[in-house]
């Protein structure tokens, strides 16, 4: 825990039904600060009944909820749009201090939140169906979608205040009522973000949220008014909802782990390739879904990427997230780091060279943080198991190939397809690599590929289970069910009036 320590412990408490409510726990969850190992509070790791209340609440909200028209509906949202970019600076540093990233990561990241509220707010449109008239003589037929009715979604840590925003717009905007469990590693930019949603005056239990761990996990999971779950997190647990979800008939959408490469091409421009990828590998201490963490370099571009991709990681200033100046913050636990610090000396007894070696960090003044600092591993093997399992920390790998058909078909054997990206200046490559990267999301001399708000966040393979992906056009056909109507009336004499 380190010597830091908070004369006041906040226990966070649960959202139910437009009030603040302690949980029925026993056992709670500490919440530190990755930088400094300062207690912030405590997670309380909710039961079943806890679930159960907050699920009935929101049953009981729907009817009326559901009858609200979208136009009314979406004005709560135009209101939080505006309530979030007010405080969007403290909800910033909220971020950075539970989750170890920079402010200025903080801070994009809630631009991000804010795009998809704004997206929600166009439902009166994107929630509309269609019809035609006489598909035989006389009758006219239309579909139109429906809530669903109460839904649930269930966040990781990495993007405590983004991920939920994936989810909770696109869904109260289409009429559904919801609840949210956050990680119980960072309860604390949900919770200001509820007590935000509260000055929307949106009607009591039209959103809800439980605290807790797999328990709440599982009762969503197996709750029977619970119509569609969201998840965000690792494969294994992606699994684990995905199937106990559908065993109860619900709808599902998971997203799992990653393990995303880059394949850097001898005519890529190497200064913007190597900014880029750094970027990509290293911000938010490697802690994101599309993190690059392996670069496969072809041909020429060996040598040349490998010194400046060296050079360029070893500049990155490591420490506390709200300082100045600071281009990485820490890992979000001690036994990430611990965890990250074994895949690395995996890596180095399989034949890997540190270039820059991010083991047993200490940063000035904050020795008691989960600080590694940018390691890159020359020459991994390819057949390494490294080079399939997900490191989720600052570390980047890098694989030579002698040609893109070889580099290719490395990517196509990896269980993951979150993201994959390319940096040449030839169309013709880049055009090969978008119609056969085996990924749901693909970056062309992008380090990130992440979708904009309109667009929906693609993944293939162990990477996402179900059919219908979070944000844009995909939310809205998540959110609701389609409904046919065929109509015939029968002849009558107009009447003259």
């Amino acid at each position: 825990m380190g010597s830091a320590v908070t004369t006041q412990v906040l226990e966070l408490e649960n959202y139910v039904d437009g009030a603040w409510r302690r949980a029925n726990a026993s056992e709670f969850a500490e919440v530190t600060n990755p930088a400094t190992a300062e207690l912030l509070g405590r997670t309380p790791l909710s039961s079943p009944a806890d679930v159960d209340a907050a699920v009935r609440a929101a049953a009981a909200a729907f009817p009326a909820w559901r009858r609200t028209p979208p136009g009314e509906r979406i004005q709560y949202l135009f209101r939080l749009k505006n309530l979030l970019e007010e405080n969007i600076d403290e909800l910033a540093r909220i971020i950075t201090t539970e989750n170890g990233k920079t402010f200025a990561e903080a801070k994009a990241e809630m631009r991000r939140s804010i795009e998809n509220v704004e997206v929600a707010c166009g439902i009166p449109m994107l929630m509309q169906g269609y019809n035609l008239e006489d598909v035989t003589a006389g009758v006219d037929e239309m579909q139109i979608r429906q809530p669903l009715g109460v839904v649930a979604a269930i966040v990781p840590f990495n993007f405590p205040a983004m991920v939920p925003y994936w989810f909770l717009p696109y869904a109260i905007a289409c009429g559904n009522t919801f609840i949210l469990k956050p990680s119980e590693r960072v309860p604390l930019s949900m919770r200001r973000a509820f007590e935000l949603l509260e000055k929307t005056g949106l009607p009591r239990g039209v959103v809800n949220l439980v605290n807790g761990g797999r328990e709440v996990v599982n009762a969503l999971c197996d709750h029977p008014q619970v119509r569609a779950i969201s998840f965000v997190g690792s494969t294994p647990v992606a699994k684990h909802v995905y199937t106990r979800s559908a065993a109860g008939g619900k709808r599902m959408q998971c997203q799992g782990g990653a393990k995303n490469h880059v394949i850097v091409l001898p005519d890529a421009d190497m200064e913007l390739a190597t900014q880029i990828i750094s970027d990509s590998a290293f911000g938010c201490a490697g802690q994101r879904c599309l993190a690059v963490s392996v670069a496969v370099t072809v041909g020429d571009a060996q040598k040349s990427f490998r010194d400046s991709i060296a050079h360029a990681a070893s500049k990155i200033h490591v420490g506390n997230g709200l300082e100045p100046g600071v281009q990485m913050g820490p890992v979000i636990t001690k036994e990430s780091k611990q965890r990250i610090e074994g895949l690395i000396n995996a890596g180095v007894a399989e034949g890997a060279k540190p270039l820059l070696d991010g083991r047993n960090t200490k940063i000035p003044k904050y020795e008691a943080g989960n600080f590694l600092t940018p390691t890159v591993l020359d020459g991994l093997p390819s057949t390494s198991q490294l080079a399939h399992t997900e490191i989720f920390g600052p570390v980047l790998s890098l694989i030579h190939a002698d040609s893109v058909d070889e580099a290719m078909e490395f990517l196509r054997r990896s269980p993951y397809g979150n993201q994959a990206s390319l940096f040449t200046t030839s169309g013709s490559a880049a055009r090969k690599f978008r119609y056969e990267a085996p990924a749901g999301n693909i970056g062309i001399n992008i380090g990130v590929a992440a979708p904009m708000a309109y667009f929906p966040f693609s993944g293939w393979k162990e990477s996402f289970f179900g059919i219908l992906h979070g944000q844009g056009r995909d939310a809205v056909e998540f959110f609701t069910e389609s409904k046919i109507v065929i109509e015939r009336w029968s002849r009558q004499e107009t009447r003259k009036f």
